[in-house]
């Protein structure tokens, strides 16, 4: 590999890749189009090359959104184009951490297998920060039980910290017609 296509994978931050990564269906998953972009491929070519090797790609590893999933991920700032060939036709595909991996089989291009050791990490580093944040909890609760009532009022207070935020669910932004 060229030390121009290094620095292109070390540009890849860590939070773009976790950024990227989404739960759907109560899996952890990367879109097709990330994905590629990732690659710097064609979101078309990579769909394609998976085709080719469908095989290798199980319904574990990869699996199709649902029209109703695909809308829940569009963006509520950006608008579609319109005209022919201005936005997606097909549904996209979600890949798991095994699919992934997979991909690596597939795409064979030195940039790709860097990009791939580099999301594997990332799936690591979120493995970790949930482990962390279990085993914090676990012994929040021992401290909890044993020092009872005395520091409940801290207790609470560290539990609110280790807590994730919760999305609000607000009025949708953008024009709403009266029939809507």
């Amino acid at each position: 590999m060229t030390d121009s296509q290094t620095t292109q994978v070390a540009l890849i931050s860590s939070d773009t890749l976790t950024g990227s990564i989404l739960v759907i269906r109560g899996h952890k998953v990367m879109l097709d189009a990330d994905l590629a972009a990732l690659y710097g491929v064609e979101t078309k070519a990579l769909n394609q090359a998976v085709r080719r090797n469908i095989e290798r790609f199980p319904d574990d590893f990869m699996f199709q959104l649902t029209s109703d999933e695909a809308i829940g991920l569009r963006s509520q700032t950006v608008t579609l184009k319109t005209g022919r060939g201005q936005h997606r036709k097909y549904l996209p595909f979600a890949f798991t951490e095994q699919g992934i991996a997979m991909l690596s089989s597939v795409l064979k291009s030195p940039r790709a297998i860097q990009v791939n050791i580099e999301i594997m990490r990332a799936f690591v580093r979120l493995r970790q920060m949930v482990t962390s944040n279990a085993d914090l909890a676990r012994k929040l609760n021992a401290l909890e039980r044993k020092y009872d009532g005395q520091f409940k009022i801290v207790f609470a207070a560290i539990r609110e910290f280790t807590e994730p935020i919760p999305k609000k669910k607000g009025r949708p932004i953008g024009f709403r017609s009266d029939e809507e």
